[in-house]
């Protein structure tokens, strides 16, 4: 019997999965969290359920928000099931379902004003967000953009913001305005220095509008910087399917993840926090190496496979990384190029790291895609590859894989794979990517002009050199023969 997933009915999942151990009615809230998709889910309120498990933190629920036409279908998904969900953990070699409740709510995208009054709510102590790379309006440099037209609107109009960072500075206007103390705001994206990001959106969209109330929110608003990992897939019909087959139950949108996850966080939060050390997120002076880390060696890495994979044909990652090519290609560039420019890290070996997260890559229960790797990435380039390029560069040292990277991503964006199938972006400048491309079949450097994407690195000679004559071997060998002369050397002009 299949288990349609409620407060209700929760009992009957007993079954096949692990329940709450507390009663979800008796939560009260304490944290709004902006952007309730999969890997939140999978992440922050899965540490927030085992915390509840044990007995603490009861008072520090989630009250989900929304700002995208799309946040409004998640909503009415998790409201008809009470806004629990349904995590399913897979490892190389088990698989187990948990149902998780440490969200009561979620407002919907037209709910601005009852948004607005949840955060400047007493009880609400953090604001946390998982809004994409792309949503921070940042620069190729990693500055915070005040001429982007959405900031700018909101900048003109901060009585009617549509922007999550205008949401959040009218609560914190409404607090401000109340006495009542500024709640702590943590980012949990993949952007190095995510604290410090949020805090120049926030303050530099104040400043817009208001110079005095920028300086307050400057003074008296916490950021802390955080690390956050866990491999989650997009959900589909496949996922929804599993769960009704395999466990009996029956979840609008499950969330299919790895075992693993790690969570790493500055202790900044005057407004107090859930004791999230209980449950093994770790807390410490800074989050920088452990961020870089991750950001350069697992985000870089994901970035580096998914375009030869696309271009070979390949949906998942773990078939990417059973291609003795591709798996070999990723070696070679972390451990030639990206890995002896990564700082050291407390407590860790930067070769196990790696070793971990080939294995990761490798778990074929995750089902995780080459497409969903691809997507995004004139936001994901300048954030996990690029920088590792501009850091070689500065050093004086070679880049021959990570322009083979950036010509790969060329060569996806032309818009068929080697067999010539169509491929399918999903980029929000996918248009002039693809035109950029088709021309730098014959001009290599009509791809290179885009500086919000390669900042400096495209005005470097060797970089130019490196990536017109990667993209040129694309183009008449392939991208198996291409990678065959990357792992032998011999793909240097």
């Amino acid at each position: 019997m299949t288990v349609k997933l409620s407060l209700a009915s929760l009992k009957n999942a007993a079954a096949t999965a692990a329940l709450p151990a507390y009663d979800p009615k008796s939560l009260t809230p304490g944290i709004v969290h902006f952007g309730v998709g999969n890997f939140h889910r999978a992440h922050q309120a899965v540490y927030l359920d085992d915390l509840f498990n044990i007995g603490s933190g009861h008072d520090w629920a989630i009250v989900g928000a929304g700002v995208l036409p799309s946040d409004a279908v998640m909503r009415e998904k998790l409201k008809a099931q009470d806004y629990l969900t349904t995590v399913v953990e897979q490892d190389n070699n088990k698989t187990a379902a948990r149902v998780t409740a440490p969200m009561i709510d979620v407002i919907a995208p037209d709910e601005k004003a009852a948004l607005i009054e949840k955060l400047a709510d007493p009880a609400i102590r953090i604001v946390s967000m998982t809004i994409t790379e792309g949503g921070y309006f940042i620069d190729a440099s990693g500055q915070f953009n005040p001429a982007h037209p959405a900031i700018a609107e909101d900048g003109r109009n901060p009585q009617s913001p549509k922007t999550v960072f205008g949401l959040i500075l009218a609560g914190l206007r409404l607090r401000k305005e109340r006495g009542i103390p500024p709640f702590t705001i943590m980012s949990c994206d993949n952007i190095p220095g995510n604290g410090e990001v949020t805090e120049n959106a926030v303050v530099g969209l104040a400043r817009l509008s208001d110079a005095d109330f920028a300086r307050w929110v400057h003074e008296n608003v916490a950021f802390p910087n955080s690390m956050v990992d866990r491999i989650t897939p997009a959900t589909g019909q496949r996922e929804i399917d599993i769960l009704r087959e395999d466990f009996g139950i029956d979840d609008n949108w499950p969330v299919f993840c790895e075992e693993f996850k790690q969570w790493v966080m500055e202790d900044k939060f005057p407004a107090g926090r859930p004791r999230l050390e209980e449950v093994g997120v770790q807390f410490v002076p800074d989050v920088a190496p452990y961020e870089l880390m991750k950001i350069r060696i697992l985000n870089g890495g994901h970035a580096a496979i998914a375009y030869p994979a696309a271009l070979l044909d390949i949906h998942f990652v773990h078939e990417a990384m059973e291609h003795p090519l591709i798996r070999a290609f990723l070696a070679k560039l972390e451990k030639e190029e990206i890995i002896p420019i990564v700082p050291p890290v407390p407590g860790t070996a930067l070769n196990d790291y790696f070793a971990l997260i080939e294995r990761r890559f490798l778990n074929p229960k995750i089902g995780d895609t080459i497409p969903r790797l691809a997507q995004d990435g004139s936001n994901r380039q300048p954030k996990f590859i690029l920088p590792s390029t501009r850091d070689r560069l500065a050093k004086g040292l070679d880049i021959v894989g990570l322009s083979l990277v950036s010509a790969l991503w060329c060569r996806y964006f032309a818009g068929t794979s080697d067999s010539g199938k169509e491929i399918v972006f999903n980029d929000a400048s996918a248009d002039k990517l693809h035109e950029a491309a088709l021309k730098a079949k014959d001009n290599p450097e009509a791809f290179l002009v885009f500086d919000e994407i390669f900042g400096e690195v495209s005005k470097s000679e060797l970089f130019r050199k490196r990536f017109a004559h990667a993209l040129a071997t694309l183009w008449k060998e392939g991208t198996a023969k291409t990678l065959e002369l990357y792992l032998a050397g011999d793909l240097v002009k």
